[in-house]
């Protein structure tokens, strides 16, 4: 910050610390218009913008909430609290598929969910029926929902009818990546007519699979 009046300016970690608004909070503000971007050049903001600011605060803190954006995990927690209920891993993404929880940034290479969002969400159904169709499983849990070999659920992957929702790494090995199937995909191709369920429901370990038979995804799609 300069030290004469006649040109006192404010940086972008000198704004907020002067104003009493936390980093989160100051980029909030600014996400909803409540503060408007640097007017000075060298990305730093002028007296006017500040002392108007200042004048706001209290109505500023009350928009912007008291919760920052989060990460999955966290934002899971918050509804659990929240509402009481079981909120399993991959609530947050399935709330924010169905438009529900948008995403505010990032965080090397994971969404953030908007803070602000989760701190005023109020219905209970929403998150639970999230809950039960973004629940992820690892492949051999996977092959298990649909009631088939974990080989079979590989004949699925490999014809496209299934396709991993996200990823995480091994709890044996940080380095290997596992691949996540959501429960509604699951479900959806559960239904599909065009496997004979029975047959590979049917067929005992060590015999090949009926789902061999399926085109790779490739030639599925050139037909």
């Amino acid at each position: 910050m300069t030290t004469t009046a006649s040109t006192l300016t404010y940086g972008p970690l000198q704004f907020p610390h002067r104003a009493g608004l936390t980093l989160w909070q100051f980029t909030r503000a600014q996400r909803l218009g409540l503060i408007p971007g640097p007017d000075v050049t060298g990305d730093r903001w002028s007296a006017a913008v500040f002392d108007d600011a200042v004048a706001r605060i209290n109505a500023i803190r009350q928009a912007v909430g008291t919760m920052p954006d989060v990460g999955a995990t966290r934002a899971e927690e918050r509804l659990a609290e929240r509402f009481d209920i079981p909120v399993h891993p991959g609530t947050a993404a399935e709330l924010a598929r169905r438009g529900h929880l948008p995403a505010a940034g990032d965080h090397k290479g994971h969404p953030l969910y908007c803070g602000l969002t989760l701190e005023k969400f109020n219905d209970r159904r929403k998150v639970q029926r999230a809950s039960a169709a973004g629940t992820l499983h690892i492949r051999d849990a996977a092959a298990q929902v649909l009631g088939i070999r974990a080989s079979d659920f590989d004949h699925l992957v490999r014809a496209g009818f299934l396709t991993h929702a996200d990823t995480a790494r091994s709890g044996w090995n940080r380095h290997d990546v596992v691949l996540l199937y959501r429960r509604a995909d699951l479900d959806r191709v559960a239904r599909s007519r065009r496997i004979d369920w029975e047959a590979a429901r049917a067929t005992p370990k060590g015999h090949r699979s009926p789902l061999a038979a399926l085109p790779t995804q490739q030639q599925a799609t050139g037909r």
